[in-house]
């Protein structure tokens, strides 16, 4: 994706994220336990500003949040935060350094494709929480969320942070997934002790486990935030086990 088209979908979501909170902000989000929406506002505010930092410092900001956020209202802190990211988008080109937790990449696009999918994930939570019907995600959007949970959390913690996955895959047998979105894209993963690579494309050979479904089923079944109707439209094929080792190393990549 292009990264004017990363800022026009966070501007969508952001837009829809800031209309549906202020609907009921003590609402449980069902997919982010032990938050109300207010909490969710309060987290987006401040992500926006950390990031925002990062780009103006050079390096993520520790320790975080300040303790005078605690003091903000959630729904003024997310204004205060998407003003500030913008400003430092619209300050800054995609290649521009910028400090990030992802080694390979430490520039300002990082951050602009980073937020883009944050927020559409927290767009999705708040909408969730609210009973309000879930706006579509654009299938270049979905598909990029996908390759992005797979190669930027999954693939880059387990080589980084190994330690974190000893659990799920010290046991592992070896195996192999096929995620498709749709006729858009295909990537293949492959789990064992210490490994989580990912490959574009459907490769050849069989799997252990298959899941595929429209872009948007399938980024949202991957993020658990498929809401209380469950993954429609997602088809899961092979070993339900091995499906189980995929999700639990991005349920922790992701934490």
């Amino acid at each position: 994706m292009e990264f004017t088209r990363f800022l026009d979908c966070l501007a969508t979501d952001h837009d829809r994220l800031r209309d549906v909170v202020e609907t009921d902000p003590d609402a449980p989000v069902p997919t982010c336990p032990g938050w109300t929406v207010a909490d969710l506002t309060r987290h987006v505010g401040e992500v926006y500003l950390h990031k925002a930092a990062a780009m103006r410092d050079g390096a993520e900001p520790e320790p975080w949040p300040p303790e005078e956020f605690a003091d903000e209202a959630p729904t003024k802190l997310l204004d205060r935060g998407y003003a500030a990211l913008r400003a430092e988008f619209a300050a800054r080109a995609p290649e521009d350094p910028a400090g990030t937790w992802y080694g390979p990449d430490q520039s300002v696009g990082f951050w602009i494709r980073r937020m883009a999918q944050e927020t559409v994930v927290h767009r999705i939570d708040a909408e969730l929480a609210t009973g309000r019907p879930v706006d579509a995600v654009p299938d270049d959007l979905a598909v990029d969320g996908v390759d992005e949970l797979l190669k930027v959390f999954a693939a880059y913690s387990v080589a980084e942070w190994g330690d974190y996955f000893t659990e799920i895959l010290d046991g592992s047998p070896g195996r192999t997934f096929l995620v498709r979105a749709g006729d858009h894209a295909a990537w293949r993963v492959r789990t064992g002790p210490g490994e989580f690579t990912v490959t574009d494309g459907a490769g050849d050979g069989t799997a252990d486990a298959t899941l595929s479904g429209p872009p948007e089923s399938v980024l949202r079944s991957l993020w658990n935030r498929a809401g209380a109707d469950g993954d429609r439209g997602v088809t899961v094929e092979g070993d339900l086990g091995a499906l189980a080792e995929l999700r639990s190393c991005i349920v922790v990549a992701t934490q």
